[in-house]
């Protein structure tokens, strides 16, 4: 790979981090103080904080790559929705809590994975951001784990709300395993992990849960995609970005 399509190919890989952080941080974000208990919802704020501190990190490095002088901020408020490279599963809407912790859990599942395996990475600068980020992912993950047994072990009214969750998601949790020319050119690099080994190692951590929780996982291997090479988006994007994106777009470069 000439160097020009490898910076483009590393910059895709990096958006699709960034992205899938931003988007998930600020569907997460949506619950502050609106949460069922209190404890939930600093919980979730806590979650939304780490998520974008994340994106700071992974947006700040793809401007880097980029060299056209953005910074993340630019990336994440002034891009259009085609340009987002995000899971279609981040953008799902919250719904109910049971909906929001499902999704969770599918994507910490996922990430913890995804990090621990970036951290050896054979880019220093993904390797140091994927340490720091994985110590907060892992609480994520055990958090979210023991909220889906909960939820699915616990009453008939949880248990149907969690099963009609997974059945909503999981559609959209085939897109994480997706491999394309990026992903394979970062593994080709040694800068990523093949998601075909990931995706084991994730049945070996959701299908347990699963179990635990009293719930039936589904049949159908169907996967939307679309999400992370920016060709099919939800609509639930487009309607997130508006609000997400309002001030920065209406008061181009103000400060406080």
């Amino acid at each position: 790979m000439i160097p020009d399509q490898k910076d483009d190919a590393l910059f895709q890989y990096l958006l699709r981090l960034g992205d899938n952080t931003l988007v998930l941080g600020h569907r997460v974000s949506e619950w502050c103080g609106v949460a069922p208990a209190l404890e939930e919802d600093i919980a979730l704020a806590n979650t939304a904080l780490d998520l974008i501190g994340q994106t700071q990190m992974w947006l700040g490095y793809s401007a880097e790559v980029e060299s056209k002088d953005r910074n993340a901020d630019e990336l994440a408020f002034h891009r259009d929705v085609w340009d987002f490279r995000n899971l279609l599963l981040v953008e799902q809407t919250n719904g109910d809590f049971g909906k929001t912790i499902m999704r969770q859990f599918l994507f910490d599942a996922f990430n913890v994975l995804n990090l621990r395996a970036l951290s050896k990475s054979s880019d220093k600068r993904i390797a140091e951001i994927a340490a720091k980020s994985v110590k907060e992912v892992e609480y994520h993950l055990e958090r979210s784990r023991e909220t889906v047994i909960a939820l699915g072990d616990g009453t008939e009214e949880s248990n149907k709300r969690m099963q009609a969750a997974l059945d909503r998601l999981w559609p959209f949790a085939g897109e994480m395993f997706v491999i394309d020319d990026v992903d394979t050119a970062m593994f080709d690099s040694g800068i990523g992990p093949d998601l075909a080994v990931l995706r084991k190692d994730w049945d070996a951590i959701a299908i347990p849960v699963f179990n635990a929780a009293m719930l039936t996982k589904p049949d159908s291997d169907f996967a939307h995609q679309g999400g992370k090479s920016g060709n099919r988006h939800t609509e639930h994007l487009s309607h997130m970005l508006a609000t997400m994106q309002f001030l920065p777009r209406a008061y181009p470069d103000a400060r406080w």
